[in-house]
C-alpha cells in the first residue's frame, strides 16, 4: 500500500502529499527505488529494496541473489536423494579395516579408513584427508587389478582440474539426473584424468558407487568434470558433457 501512496495513486494527491510529508524518509527512499527501477528496466520492487538496502550495485545485488538462488536448488536437490547406502558402504569399510586406495589429484593414499568426519576421510595411518581433495576410492586390491588398464585424458593427467569451494560452481552437484542411470553403463571422466566406464550402482547426495559388488569404486560428484550414459557410449557422434 505504501508503494501505491508513494506514486500518487490511492487517495487523492492530496492525501498522498500528506502521507509523503508525514512520512518523509520512507518516502524518499520509494522514490529512490523507483529511479533505479527506472534506470534498470526489469527490476522488481523488492529487489530495488534490496539493492538500496545491500549498498551493492544492481549487477552486484543480482549476482549475489543468482548464487544464493543456486545454492538453495542444490540443497534442495540433495535432500531428495538417500544417502543410506553410500554410508553403509563406507560405514562397512570402516569396520573391516578394508585396506583402500584413495586417489587424490596427483597421488594416491593406500590406507585405511578409521572414520569420517563431515568434511574429512580419517585414515588409518595418514590422518585427515579433505573429501574435496578425493577424486576416487577403492579396494587395494582392486586398485591393483585396474590401475594398469586405465585411460586417462592427457591433458587432465598433466594438469588436474580445480574443484570449486561452492558447489554450485562445480560442473555436477545435483545427484538426481545420475539416477535414471543406475543400472547402467557409464563414462565418467575425473579431474585428474582418470576414464571409467563402469555399470553405475548407487547415487548418493554427494557421490556415486559404481562397479561389482564386492568390487565397488567410490567417486565424489565434486570429482567428476564429464559424464555420459550408455546410450551415448556407442555414438561416435556423441560428446561427452554434462548429463549427456
Amino acid at each position: 500500500m505504501p508503494a501505491r501512496i508513494a506514486k500518487g495513486e490511492l487517495e487523492g494527491k492530496m492525501k498522498c502529499r500528506i502521507w509523503r510529508k508525514l512520512h518523509a524518509e520512507e518516502a524518499k527512499r520509494f522514490d529512490q527505488v523507483y529511479a533505479l527501477m527506472g534506470q534498470n528496466p526489469g527490476l522488481s520492487l523488492a529487489d530495488g529494496f534490496g539493492v538500496l538496502q545491500s549498498g551493492l550495485t544492481v549487477a552486484e545485488f543480482l549476482a549475489r541473489k543468482e548464487r544464493t538462488q543456486r545454492k538453495a536448488a542444490v540443497k534442495t536437490a540433495r535432500g531428495e536423494v538417500d544417502d543410506s547406502s553410500i554410508s553403509a558402504f563406507i560405514q562397512g569399510l570402516v569396520e573391516a579395516k578394508t585396506e583402500m586406495a584413495m586417489v587424490l589429484g596427483e597421488r594416491t593414499v593406500l590406507d585405511t579408513v578409521a572414520s569420517v568426519e563431515p568434511i574429512s576421510f580419517v585414515m588409518g595411518r595418514s590422518g585427515r584427508q579433505e573429501k574435496l581433495q578425493v577424486v576416487m576410492m577403492t579396494r587395494r586390491s582392486d586398485w591393483e587389478q585396474l590401475m594398469p588398464h586405465l585411460e586417462r585424458d592427457p591433458k587432465l593427467t598433466q594438469k588436474p582440474a580445480n574443484v570449486a569451494r561452492q558447489p554450485d560452481k562445480r560442473p555436477f552437484s545435483d545427484p538426481r539426473p545420475f539416477l535414471a542411470h543406475q543400472g547402467q553403463s557409464v563414462r565418467l571422466t575425473l579431474r585428474n584424468g582418470i576414464q571409467l566406464v563402469m555399470p553405475l550402482r548407487v547415487v548418493g547426495r554427494f557421490d556415486l558407487l559404481l562397479g561389482e559388488d564386492g568390487h565397488e569404486v567410490f567417486i565424489p560428484l565434486h570429482a567428476l568434470v564429464r559424464f555420459s550414459a550408455e546410450d551415448s557410449l556407442d555414438d561416435p557422434g556423441a560428446e561427452p558433457g554434462e548429463n549427456t
